[in-house]
């Protein structure tokens, strides 16, 4: 399984890009920037709704040349077409103040900013050592590891968009929610009662923002600070995610042109990879095959309504959900089971299966008298 996150030409792309970014902070940005202790637990952090105690430098506080070295950043870590992604969503902002006039008051030129998005490095962006990379605020989470220059994971990544529906012609999430209406319009009647599971649609991710996915998760009753749409609890028991029994339909039970779309979508998601990674993960699932993915449906079956879909394979989870605001407010995630914040890489992986280890990191600085005296 680590070929799948092997991205050595990426990973030192990033570090170089990274090290010429921190070379122009000022004491403060570096102090705001960096969190020297990898395993703070704050790097586990990946809620994509505002709040006031975000880690990390704001784009705000940076000047316009490390602005463009931050987009640089991300321009690396992703395809381009999720870049131009990344790049709309904050710009949604200014819709939302437009939106919100009227009830956020004047506060609102500061609560809704294309410029509150953070920077955060996790760890020492070095040679061959490992770090994170997390580029977080409203509707984007990035989560780039890099361990020791050659892995990267780069999951959990949740983008949002608000409003959804609307008149204007920003819509950066169009396939990764429209492919699964896409989908389910294909669906005959025996495919749809198969691949529907519940006619109530969460209010956010049924695995909501755990840093680990569990053998088995409920929904919370209703999304943090938005309690105008709240479910019950057989509603979350319906909605039940378990690990080992996925819920909707199979991959195997679609016909040829509806397996395309499946696939379209898939490939929508793992566009949120480096594209060294998600080459190799696309050509992994082809392997597996499409009978090892599963498709489900909650909510309403038409757009401008509560709904949500789920897309499960060996490795991944999609969840996408357009519930609050009657249907206008989408959030959207693709999860790695064993690897969301590269867990299992860091686990076993990277000393036991690298030419060097890390030992050497700490050791440059002793005598070969001391360090190699038997080398002769």
């Amino acid at each position: 399984m680590p070929a799948m996150y092997e991205a050595p030409q990426t990973a030192t792309t990033l570090l170089v890009t990274a090290m010429g970014l921190i070379d122009t902070f000022d004491p403060s940005q570096r102090a705001a920037a960096i969190i020297e202790d990898f395993t703070d637990p704050r790097r586990m952090e990946w809620d994509i709704i505002p709040r006031p105690d975000r880690t990390g430098v704001p784009l705000h506080m940076l000047d316009r040349h490390q602005r463009v070295l931050v987009w640089d950043l991300i321009r690396l870590a992703l395809p381009q077409r999720t870049f131009t992604k990344v790049l709309a969503i904050p710009q949604l902002e200014h819709v939302l103040r437009d939106y919100e006039h009227d009830f956020l008051g004047p506060a609102l030129q500061t609560w809704r900013s294309s410029e509150s998005y953070y920077l955060t490095f996790f760890g020492r962006p070095g040679f061959e050592d490992t770090w994170t990379l997390r580029f977080l605020g409203h509707h984007v989470c990035l989560n780039i590891t890099v361990v020791e220059q050659r892995w990267i994971s780069a999951t959990p990544c949740a983008l949002g968009q608000q409003p959804t529906e609307y008149s204007g012609v920003l819509h950066p999430l169009a396939d990764d929610e429209g492919l699964g209406f896409e989908l389910l319009a294909t669906l005959d009647d025996d495919q749809r009662a198969r691949a529907v599971v519940h006619e109530v649609a969460p209010a956010d991710f049924v695995t909501r923002q755990v840093p680990k996915i569990g053998a088995y998760e409920f929904p919370d009753r209703y999304d943090l600070g938005m309690p105008d749409y709240v479910i019950t609890d057989p509603d979350r028991a319906a909605l039940k995610f378990v690990r080992d029994r996925p819920s909707g339909i199979g991959g195997a039970e679609l016909d040829e042109s509806q397996q395309h779309i499946l696939w379209r979508l898939v490939d929508c998601y793992l566009d949120r990879l480096p594209t060294e990674t998600a080459e190799q993960q696309r050509k992994l699932l082809r392997d597996y095959g499409i009978g090892d993915i599963s498709f489900a449906w909650a909510g309403a079956q038409k757009r401008g309504h509560p709904h949500y879909f789920r897309v499960q394979t060996r490795h991944h989870l999609i969840e996408a959900v357009n519930a609050v605001a009657g249907g206008n407010h989408l959030h959207t995630v693709l999860r790695d089971f064993d690897n969301d914040f590269a867990a299992s890489i860091l686990d076993g992986h990277a000393d036991a299966d690298t030419e060097w280890g890390t030992a050497h990191l700490a050791s440059r600085t002793t005598s070969s008298a001391e360090l190699d005296p038997g080398l002769d």
